[in-house]
């Protein structure tokens, strides 16, 4: 009897237990976060930028001596000498790009094209004596502006992390330049007589070229940030005029003047870009 009633009690543990298995909760396993978006800078762009711009330019004025001409031969060899002159310009730049980028693993290729403000401008006067006609005094006057700029231009560079794009650019760069060129001088050196005159200018669009670096980081995958250094050169632009005019002696077609200006340029700037592509989110 006893042998009964203790197989009985198993029985009745076993079936209790089996019970209270079946009401436990079922484990829960967490499902793993989805990974973050990575940043592709495959994809259009656009964006705003601004720096300074500082350069050179060598303006110079000369004049052909003629038998038939205003200056003696040694007045003619001054002139040139003095007409040598330099202009150290600097000003501001801003305004707007837009561009396209290809990434092939950690190489990004692309083009950018931007139109800027851009102010240089700067003047040069120069005097000194006529070589055996002192105290008569000649002056050169020389200057010259720019007002805008725009540049094509391809871009090449790698990934130095997935945010952090280091590249080189090339290509295209125009201006226009404004230029004034002016001559007087104070011969003969006599009341009422006011001495001679020329002057000349010219407006041109200037077509040069660029090269430059810069870095550009991307602080989420629609905006980035970037700063760059950019050398234009923009070749020498030339003009001849033969309008000089002796308050004493009438004017003097056969002396002929040659001017010409030549713009270099720097560019330091920073920007901000807005990327249209979609960012490449991995999957597992």
């Amino acid at each position: 009897m006893k042998k009964f009633a203790l197989a009985v009690s198993l029985v009745a543990l076993s079936a209790v237990t089996a019970s209270a298995a079946d009401m436990a909760p079922a484990p829960v396993y967490a499902k793993a976060a989805p990974p973050p978006p990575v940043m592709t800078w495959t994809g259009w762009y656009v964006g705003l930028n601004a720096g300074g711009a500082w350069g050179q330019a060598d303006p110079t004025t000369a004049v052909a001596y003629s038998s038939t001409g205003y200056f003696a031969a040694s007045s003619a060899t001054a002139v040139n000498a003095l007409g040598n002159q330099r202009i150290s310009p600097d000003g501001f730049t801003g305004g707007g790009q837009i561009g396209y980028n290809w990434q092939f693993s950690n190489a990004v290729v692309g083009f950018e094209s931007d139109f800027d403000y851009f102010r240089q401008s700067g003047s040069a006067s120069t005097t000194a004596l006529y070589p055996g006609f002192a105290p008569s005094t000649f002056t050169v006057n020389s200057a010259f502006s720019t007002d805008w700029l725009f540049t094509f231009r391809g871009r090449a560079g790698f990934l130095a992390a997935p945010n952090l794009l280091l590249y080189g650019t090339g290509g295209l760069a125009v201006t226009e330049i404004s230029s004034n060129f002016g001559f007087s001088d104070t011969y003969p050196n006599v009341a009422p007589f006011v001495g001679a005159t020329e002057s000349a200018s010219a407006r041109d669009t200037r077509v040069g070229y660029t090269v430059g670096v810069g870095g550009e980081y991307a602080i989420s995958n629609a905006w980035s940030f970037k700063a760059e250094y950019l050398y234009l050169d923009f070749g020498r632009m030339n003009m001849t005029s033969n309008n000089l005019t002796s308050s004493v002696f009438g004017p003097y077609p056969a002396s002929v003047f040659s001017n010409s200006v030549n713009l270099k340029s720097n560019v330091a700037r920073v920007g901000i870009n807005y990327h249209f592509n979609s960012p490449v989110v991995a999957r597992y």
